[in-house]
């Protein structure tokens, strides 16, 4: 297994932490949080990469809107600063899976080694089984 990517540091100057209270989906959400935290990043204005701003916006997340901005919302039932910290922690983690490098793709066609070995274990077991079959009288 590859060593971790070294963290890639978000300076808390490009995170806007929103606290929310009652924004939820309407209608019959009892369950409203009062300690709800909102945290938005703009991808584009970052301080990242820009490998890792291209890889960050290409992520299939629907928690990236179209404008490039990235929202996570923690509101759990505890404290403030847990949803903030549980917050921040998220968006870190997926900043450093963005900036980990890319494993090697796997080769989609079979090599010819591949071919001949699946040929000679293919032939071995119908020699097996010519072998397993009752001689005939």
């Amino acid at each position: 297994m590859p060593a971790p990517a070294p963290s890639t540091p978000i300076p808390e100057t490009e995170v806007e932490v929103t606290a929310v209270r009652a924004q939820g989906a309407g209608g019959q959400n009892v369950n409203k949080v009062s300690s709800a935290v909102h945290l938005r990043f703009d991808i584009r204005r970052s301080s990242l990469p820009e490998d890792h701003k291209a890889r960050l916006l290409a992520l299939n997340d629907r928690r990236i809107t179209r404008d490039g901005v990235l929202v996570i919302k923690a509101q759990s039932h505890r404290t403030q600063e847990l949803n903030r910290a549980e917050a921040w922690g998220r968006l870190q983690e997926l900043v450093d899976s963005v900036a980990a490098p890319p494993r090697p793709r796997r080769p989609t066609k079979p090599t010819a080694a591949s071919r001949r070995r699946r040929l000679e274990a293919k032939t071995m077991r119908s020699e097996v089984k010519q072998l397993r079959r009752p001689v005939a009288p």
